[in-house]
């Protein structure tokens, strides 16, 4: 009997390798704040040409349960500020009073404005009063409304190279969020967060590429098969089945 049960893992292995992330066409997503996002003819990526105060560029669908893929780059040697993502953004938060989604920023070099200091690196922090050209947007001010969360696991001091392109995958869910650079897992936080669009973010960076964006459904949590993979374990019992049963009626014909 040990062979069908074999069997089965493989089916299922062969159903839980089977789905791909599908290419997100940025058509659709909406520019909120002073920025200026301009989509390739494709719409597979889009590029935030000017240098001002915070701007989105977020999806026309909510993020959680759902994983974000694509490559971010800066493609000039001229400032060294924000780029990165939202998460459980909603339209009109970006200037907003009361506020409840996630930043994802990173920043080139150390900074001093606004009473504090901007650190290089890549970190999370929870938003409560929008992202506004001020102490919170810059340093992570607690009193203007962003509380930082984590910093990076290898880039949390490490700033963001010129010209270079950087590989991101972000998972989000009602209690999870994973950020992997160039496949390094960088922040892994916990806790209860909103939902939300996804989106792309800039604050006093011109020149930013995000591109060969996808998009997928994440699996269902604790194991919980996915229909597809309920047909592979029914089609697998099935088989066990028929396979014990011809073994069965062997032994018989043999006796």
């Amino acid at each position: 009997m040990q062979k069908p049960v074999r069997l089965i893992g493989l089916l299922l292995a062969a159903s839980a390798g089977a789905a791909q992330a599908a290419p997100t066409n940025l058509s659709t997503w909406t520019a909120e704040g002073p920025g200026n996002w301009v989509r390739a003819a494709d719409n597979n990526s889009v590029n935030q040409t000017l240098n001002g105060n915070p701007t989105v560029f977020y999806s026309d669908f909510n993020g959680q349960g759902r994983s974000l893929s694509g490559t971010i780059r800066v493609n000039t040697t001229g400032d060294d500020d924000f780029i990165g993502f939202v998460l459980g953004f909603d339209a009109g938060e970006l200037a907003a009073a009361a506020t409840d989604f996630l930043v994802i920023d990173w920043k080139q070099i150390n900074q001093s404005s606004f009473g504090g200091t901007a650190k290089a690196g890549l970190a999370i922090s929870r938003v409560t009063s929008g992202l506004q050209n001020d102490s919170g947007a810059w340093w992570h001010d607690p009193a203007n409304g962003v509380t930082e969360l984590q910093r990076a696991a290898t880039l949390g001091s490490t700033g963001w190279a010129d010209n270079t392109t950087y590989t991101f995958d972000i998972e989000f869910t009602a209690s999870n969020v994973k950020v992997f650079v160039n496949n390094a897992l960088e922040l892994n936080v916990n806790g209860s967060f909103a939902d939300g669009r996804f989106g792309f973010y800039n604050y006093s960076q011109q020149n930013v590429t995000y591109a060969g964006i996808s998009d997928d459904v994440l699996p269902p949590p604790t194991g919980v098969p996915e229909p597809a993979a309920w047909a592979m374990m029914i089609a697998g019992f099935g088989l066990a089945g028929a396979m014990a049963r011809r073994r069965q009626w062997g032994k018989a014909v043999l006796a």
